[in-house]
């Protein structure tokens, strides 16, 4: 593998970043610590050029200004492999917004590539195994021993070379156009700041629950919320959600109630239970101003018309997708084809959701396919 120069200071990362904006194309990746603290930060950004790989700690140089420029410069091409949380982070973190990014992942995907996660693929191109024992390490331990560090720097080490091939793979397809289209709007995609409104407003499945039951989720989440903040955790560390599901719908009022909760062991119940039940009456006794308000979404039902306008659309997705040799979804979603089949646009530029290269290449198909289908 190629050296690696790690960069610990402003000055380092200020002459890092001076090489950065001479290159064409760079490979990034960043590692986080989301698995092991209450809130979340990047522990290290790695980056890779075709002669060197860098491993950049922001915990020792916080202010990633100089590489501001870098991720906005058109003319530089940002490699990543799966970037939807890199580009969250770097933006929530450092304000840094990434321009001319290519997603490899994207790229093999539609390349119809069977195995998308990077393992699979350097693997399978380059009969290279990558050791993912780290992949949920905390990392933001300092000192990082030698092997950890390794790690992260094989993750763009072959990223530039996985980049060669597969643009030259879409170019062969006439896909390049697709998939930077599909990178550039990954590039806008941001993090939802945490907002005001009840925990229990985030909570898969609050929205079937009883109102009483609500409110006892309400107050076990704030429990665990705040217990997880006190002792720097992600929340799942200190209860699961099966076992807060399970203790709103029981509304327990005391210790032998909470017995046999599935994840609730006797050491969590000899740690929490008093507390649990204390967040259970607290959660008894919120106003229904304080608990989340669930709008009642029931969709339209469809015509028949409509149902065998959609039934249409997903047989020549299915055959259009096998023809690609890609992924059915990868080609178009649910969402799209349940739109066109239930308001029949007649013109491609009026179909809400369909991208630049999806109207270029089969926009006149799905017009022709819903204004086919008759009662």
């Amino acid at each position: 593998m190629t050296p690696i120069e790690m960069i610990t200071n402003s000055q380092q990362l200020q002459q890092a970043a001076e090489l950065f904006n001479k290159q064409k194309v760079l490979a990034w990746d960043l590692e986080a610590d989301s698995m092991h603290h209450y809130r979340e930060q990047v522990c290290l950004l790695q980056a890779s050029t075709e002669t060197q790989n860098f491993i950049i700690d922001p915990l020792a140089c916080p202010d990633f200004s100089p590489l501001v420029p870098h991720f906005a410069d058109p003319a530089i091409v940002k490699v990543f492999h799966g970037a939807d949380y890199d580009v969250r982070m770097l933006h929530r973190g450092f304000g840094i917004e990434i321009v001319n990014l290519f997603d490899t992942m994207i790229a093999c995907q539609f390349l119809g590539e069977p195995g998308v996660g990077l393992a699979a693929v350097l693997k399978k191109r380059f009969g290279v195994d990558l050791d993912k024992r780290y992949q949920q390490a905390d990392w933001s331990r300092r000192p990082l021993p030698p092997e950890m560090i390794d790690y992260a720097a094989k993750d763009t080490s072959l990223l530039l070379d996985l980049y060669g091939e597969l643009t030259t793979e879409l170019a062969e397809k006439g896909r390049l156009s697709w998939v930077l289209e599909e990178c550039e709007l990954l590039s806008r995609v941001r993090t939802t700041e945490r907002s005001e409104d009840p925990l229990s407003a985030r909570f898969k499945g609050a929205s079937r629950m009883r109102p009483s039951a609500i409110a006892v989720l309400e107050g076990v989440l704030r429990f665990r919320d705040e217990e997880a903040e006190k002792k720097d955790l992600p929340p799942f560390k200190i209860l699961g959600n099966e076992a807060l599901r399970e203790i709103a719908e029981r509304n327990p009022s005391s210790i032998a109630d909470l017995n046999g909760i599935g994840g609730l062991s006797p050491k969590l119940l000899d740690r929490y239970g008093k507390q649990i039940l204390q967040a259970v009456r607290d959660g008894r006794k919120l106003p229904s101003e304080a608990l989340p308000v669930f709008a009642q979404k029931k969709r339209p039902e469809r015509s028949r018309l409509q149902d065998e306008r959609l039934k249409a659309l997903k047989e020549w997705r299915t055959q259009k997708a096998a023809r690609l040799g890609i992924d059915a979804g990868v080609l178009v979603n649910n969402t799209l084809l349940e739109g066109l089949a239930e308001s029949a646009p007649t013109e491609i530029a009026a179909i809400v959701g369909l991208k630049n290269w999806q109207a270029a290449v089969f926009g006149e198909e799905l017009l022709a396919i819903i204004h086919g289908v008759t009662a």
